[in-house]
């Protein structure tokens, strides 16, 4: 962040700026710009600031550039409760400074319209030099001082799982971002220029004006495939987790919970974690008075919701909690992680930790299917991520339970979202439609 109200970043911009002088003396195109903003635990209130500098990212003054630098600030941290909306957003809206200050060289205040038709363009296809090949963070602590990365870049190509196992490598000349990326660069901009619009700085939200967005969003004719595991391959996980839980129980109890609770309570990878939302506790999991077990959670969008817990994931809590010395069931309030860490006390902070978890059941399982010939049968596992466990459980479920019991363990938001994993799995379905018969006696 830059912020001239705290003694202590002044000797942090002098350095910052030593280190970009190079970056403005030449074309913005052909050199990526550096790092503007910095992660929320590095950041100080802005609204608690009573002045800003934006200079020390400029090749030439910008009228108004000081402007957009304190309204950025203040409306990303707004959402510093949510880590991702925090980085979705600072993501989107680092990348217009860059663009407005150094290729347009305007202040955001002054877009119209057709400067954010021409942005979206960019972001569609960014010069070369703007496009990294490996995720890395925007600062560095150096000697006590954060001091710009130069290996970051304002946008990021990478390779599928399955690509990258064979060998293939991320190049900046394959960067496509997804519908899903630029339907993220709309909805962030929407939400700061209203945010602007309601400080009186802009006399319309320019996003809200364009109406031929389907130039950059294409429409869907269909619902999009779910992705999940076919039956046959879930039983190979789950039973590949209990194998390992019974050779290594030290390592793979908590891979075997983790796993169960994936798939039965369609939980989300951050719903497992602690972070500066929740922080999630064997207390979580709660009896009413009719005996029935629940798991509360906070989900996406900060909302709580309560998840039933099926006799089988009780079943796998008690083992979780037995292997742990704890008795079979959490008392209320209880304030032990749901997920501990391996090596020390308290509970797994990190995304990736469970992510690197859940992989090695995935390839452990394949393994075990490619060995007993069936693997024709494994190949989505080669492709498959933790959130497929999730799409999983849901497109299960579905079949046999109450829609709307689905939708509010899942938390989806409307019924429309849980309608996506009917007949999701194509192979049952196609399976079901291959013998169907046209023509009697054939």
């Amino acid at each position: 962040m830059i912020n001239i109200c705290a003694i202590k970043y002044f000797t942090w911009l002098s350095t910052v700026y030593q280190q970009q002088l190079h970056f403005l003396s030449m074309s913005a195109s052909n050199q990526s710009p550096a790092p503007i903003i910095d992660n929320l635990s590095n950041l100080e209130n802005p609204f608690r600031c009573t002045s800003f500098s934006a200079s020390h990212y400029l090749s030439k003054q910008i009228p108004g550039a000081d402007t957009d630098l304190e309204f950025t600030l203040k409306f990303l941290y707004s959402y510093n409760g949510s880590q991702a909306t925090f980085n979705s957003y600072r993501r989107e809206l680092e990348r217009l400074l860059q663009w407005a200050w150094g290729i347009e060289e305007v202040s955001i205040l002054s877009l119209k319209r057709e400067h954010i038709e021409d942005f979206v363009q960019f972001c569609i296809e960014p010069p070369l030099a703007w496009i990294g090949t490996k995720n890395v963070a925007r600062f560095k602590t150096r000697n006590g001082e954060r001091v710009v990365n130069s290996d970051w870049r304002p946008f990021v190509v990478s390779v599928s799982k399955v690509e990258f196992r064979s060998g293939k490598t991320p190049s900046a000349k394959d960067f496509r971002p997804s519908q899903a990326a630029i339907k993220c660069i709309f909805t962030a901009l929407s939400s700061f220029f209203d945010f602007l619009f309601q400080e009186g700085l802009v006399p319309a939200n320019p996003v809200a004006l364009i109406r031929q967005k389907s130039k950059f969003i294409r429409r869907e004719q269909q619902s999009q495939v779910v992705r999940r595991i076919s039956n046959l391959q879930w039983d190979y996980v789950l039973e590949t987790a209990e194998v390992m839980a019974e050779m290594s129980p030290l390592e793979h109890e908590r891979t075997l919970f983790i796993m169960n609770a994936l798939f039965a309570m369609y939980l989300r990878i951050s719903e497992l974690v602690a972070d500066e939302r929740s922080a999630p506790v064997m207390g979580d999991f709660k009896k009413d008075r009719d005996g029935n077990w629940w798991f509360h959670v906070t989900g996406k969008g900060n909302k709580g919701r309560a998840i039933t817990v099926c006799d089988q994931m009780l079943s796998a809590l008690k083992r979780y909690r037995i292997h742990l010395q704890l008795p079979a069931l959490p008392s209320i309030n209880e304030q032990t992680p749901l997920v501990q860490k391996s090596r020390g006390k308290g509970p797994v902070t990190s995304t990736r930790q469970v992510r690197h978890i859940v992989q090695n059941c995935f390839d452990a399982a394949y393994k075990r299917m490619v060995e007993e010939g069936l693997g024709e049968d494994a190949e989505d596992l080669k492709a498959a991520t933790v959130h497929w466990l999730r799409h999983t459980g849901i497109s299960e479920d579905v079949k046999y339970r109450p829609r709307e019991h689905v939708r509010d363990d899942a938390g989806h938001a409307s019924m429309a979202t849980t309608d996506r994993y009917i007949d999701s799995d194509m192979r049952e379905r196609h399976e079901s439609g291959r013998s169907k018969r046209v023509k009697e006696g054939r």
